[in-house]
């Protein structure tokens, strides 16, 4: 006996059904062109957060395709424990490890958790140079949105409206908010990339008991070598002279100390503020690049010559990327310490009566680095950060 086979549905019941898979179609569209019209309209940052985390979520899926931003693998070494080969990733970081080692306790900010005795210096031999702009390979151009546009264009109202542009933090202590134009900005990280890749360049510091920082160092001019907290004229795990401090630099630190006497003078009606803040020429750059996770416990800088301390010469520091949280105060207390944000393009000088102050970095803020910033530059995540001093 033949099988019956159900009748063909009608054609005026197809049509009903298509009309309905039309109509749910459109209300879905409807719905997600009514949220994005509103979240741009009143600029909701929760929709922003969630645009910047796919286009994260994309770039870390093509540069697993095409490889790591560096590739300097982990290896081990039959040379000391001063000389060990450290990961590309490590684990724990510090902003200035110079003034790290003149700290004999750590504070609750200090992310290494071991005695300052322990620092040796890492190697990076056998590895790519590290770049701080990262691997074109991974660069991601996207074409700002217009929750991204509103974005910035807050963050720069926020920022021009909340501080003036120079500060007296106390005496012998100017802050100089955005001292540093965008083209100056550039310039500095693309002459630290250029550096930084060479001989003598960036590499990363370790620890005997097998610790590592996340944390890439350059030393520009003298070299600072963290197991004896001394400076020298060459790097003692490989030999490589420190590159020369490059005149720009220069020529813009003796800018920002120029600028903080004129407003001592003009502002504060200090008659000689050359007594507060002396003048000085560097010939010492720590350059500092760490990630969001960095932090430095309070401490003093005192490995300088004896010289240099009792005259008073200041620190100059230059801040590029993310904001960090900086803290600073009489004593390695940081629930009385003061905080202030050094974002990018901010100057920082402290000398004369606080050139030994105790200061200390208690957060990098992620994301916070302009996006034309980055855009321009390619700048990895993170902080770059330039001490000069004299010895």
């Amino acid at each position: 006996m033949a099988e019956k086979t159900p009748p063909p549905p009608s054609s005026s019941s197809n049509r009903r059904k298509a009309r309905a898979a039309r109509g749910q179609i459109i209300c879905v569209e409807s719905c997600v062109c009514a949220i994005i019209y509103f979240a741009a309209l009143f600029q909701l940052p929760l929709l922003d957060l969630v645009y910047e985390n796919t286009k994260v979520q994309e770039k870390s899926l093509e540069c697993r395709k095409e490889g790591p931003w560096s590739s300097s693998p982990s290896a081990s070494s039959n040379k000391s424990p001063l000389q060990m080969v450290t990961p590309v990733q490590p684990t724990k970081s510090v902003d200035s490890p110079p003034q790290m080692v003149a700290s004999v306790q750590l504070s609750k900010y200090d992310s290494l958790g071991t005695s300052c005795a322990n620092v040796s210096v890492g190697s990076n031999s056998g590895a790519a140079p590290f770049d701080i702009c990262g691997d074109s390979k991974c660069s991601v151009n996207v074409k700002p949105s217009l929750l991204e546009i509103n974005r910035e264009k807050r963050r720069a109202k926020e920022r021009s409206n909340s501080v003036a542009q120079l500060q007296h933090l106390r005496p012998g202590m100017v802050l100089l908010k955005n001292f540093l134009k965008p083209d100056d900005q550039i310039e500095i990280i693309n002459l630290c990339r250029e550096v930084g890749v060479g001989k003598g360049g960036f590499y990363t510091p370790g620890y005997r008991d097998g610790a590592k920082l996340s944390l890439r160092m350059m030393c520009l001019g003298k070299d600072w070598n963290p197991d004896s907290s001394s400076y020298g004229d060459v790097r003692a795990f490989d030999g490589a002279e420190p590159p020369e401090i490059p005149e720009k630099f220069k020529e813009l630190v003796q800018g920002a100390i120029g600028a903080s006497h004129e407003f001592l003078k003009g502002r504060k009606g200090t008659s000689n503020p050359s007594v507060e803040l002396p003048p000085m020429s560097p010939d010492i750059c720590i350059v500092n690049f760490y990630t969001s996770r960095g932090r430095l416990g309070l401490h003093q800088d005192k490995d300088e010559s004896q010289d240099s301390l009792t005259k008073g010469l200041p620190v100059v520091s230059f801040s590029l990327g993310d904001t960090a949280e900086f803290l600073y105060g009489d004593s390695r207390d940081d629930t009385k310490a003061s905080k202030v944000d050094l974002e990018t393009g901010d100057v920082l000088i402290f000398g004369g009566e606080s050139r030994r102050i105790f200061h200390g970095v208690s957060q990098i803020k992620p994301k916070t680095a302009p996006k034309w910033l980055t855009d321009k530059s390619n700048l990895q995540p993170g902080r770059l950060n330039l001490t000069f001093r004299k010895y």
